[in-house]
Order: structure tokens, then C-alpha cells, then sequence
């Protein structure tokens, strides 16, 4: 009987442990899109981040430009993309048309050239309300997160688990939640930042 119990107690602690992990990587995940989602909005400086995976028409597959050319940054107004076979030209200036960012690109027959305007104080508000919508899609992922696996370690509870392990593994949660919230502050902080700097 006493090994039956043990047995039921070191599962349900390892299913917790299970819980606790995928919640710390869901989370994770929230923050790895937001700064991803982050690194391409414009921020009046050239960023090759913006056009990396946008679609170019290569031998009739819709292909990521990143995959058909070298994206670079000459200088603080200016993106360079030299794609790997010259044909490509005119399919990805139609392509950065086609994505509507409000650039002009333009080519000199070896690469596709396009200069990035300053930003309009209007302009750069609208962005940082745009980063401010992001990181609040990235707290309510959290924070569903948190919901469902405190949800999980009440059914454990309801099973067996002993309530001062539920009651710790709760805090932990929390402190996961504190933690993530702290990234996500970081991260708009630093964008918007980014974006007001002239």
C-alpha cells in the first residue's frame, strides 16, 4: 500500500515538473514572437529585418527574400539587397511594392537600393502604439498560460497532490508570470525607445 502511494506521489510530482516546464516554454515563446514581431516595425532607420521574409516570385514558388538575396544596411537610411542571380531584379522591387511598407525601391542593374525616409512625429506615435498592441497580445498569451496551468495543478490537487506542493508550484507559476511581465516591459521599452529616437 505504501509503495503504491509513493509511487502515485513521485508521478504526480513529475507531472507537475511537466507543467511548470511547459508553461516556462510557452511563455518563452510569447516572448521570442514579441521580439520578433518587434524587430520589423519600422523604426525610421534601415532594418533588414523588415523585408528578410517577404515573398519574392522565384521559378514560380512565392520564396523568402532572404533566401534569393543578401540584405544589408550600408548605412543608417539605406537597404542594400543584392539578389543571387541578376533575373531576380525587377521580382523583388514588385515584391517590396507588393508588401506596401511605403518604400520606393529602386535598382542600378546589380542591386535593388531603398532609402528609408525619416518618420513624421504622427507616424512614430502610430508605431508605438503598435508595439504597445503587440506586447498586450504577448500578456494575455502569458497569461492564458498561467490560467491553464494553474488550472492543471488544481486537478492534480483534486487527485492526491499533497496541497502545500500545489501551493508552491502556484508561486512558481507567479513568479514565471513576474518574470515574462518584466521581459515584455523590457522589450516595448527598448522598441519605443528605438522609435522616438530622431
Amino acid at each position: 500500500m505504501y509503495i503504491g502511494t509513493l509511487k502515485k506521489c513521485l508521478s504526480m510530482n513529475e507531472e507537475l515538473e511537466l507543467y511548470l516546464e511547459d508553461a516556462k516554454e510557452r511563455m518563452d515563446a510569447a516572448i521570442q514572437h514579441l521580439d520578433k514581431v518587434l524587430s520589423k516595425i519600422r523604426a525610421g532607420r534601415a532594418n533588414p529585418a523588415m523585408f528578410e521574409d517577404k515573398l519574392v516570385e522565384y521559378y514560380g514558388s512565392p520564396t523568402p527574400l532572404k533566401r534569393v538575396a543578401n540584405i544589408s544596411v550600408p548605412d543608417a537610411r539605406t537597404i542594400r539587397i543584392q539578389p543571387f542571380e541578376k533575373s531576380l531584379l525587377h521580382a523583388i522591387e514588385k515584391a517590396i511594392m507588393a508588401a506596401n511598407l511605403g518604400f520606393n525601391p529602386s535598382n542600378n542593374g546589380e542591386v535593388v537600393i531603398i532609402n528609408v525616409p525619416p518618420l513624421t512625429e504622427e507616424r512614430r506615435k502610430e508605431l508605438v502604439k503598435q508595439a504597445k498592441h503587440e506586447g498586450e497580445i504577448a500578456r494575455v498569451s502569458i497569461r492564458n498560460t498561467r490560467r491553464e496551468t494553474i488550472e492543471e495543478i488544481k486537478k492534480l490537487q483534486k487527485n492526491g497532490l499533497a496541497e502545500d506542493l500545489a501551493k508552491d508550484a502556484e508561486e512558481e507559476v507567479q513568479k514565471l508570470i513576474d518574470s515574462f511581465s518584466e521581459k515584455i516591459d523590457k522589450l516595448l521599452a527598448n522598441k519605443e525607445k528605438d522609435i522616438l529616437t530622431i
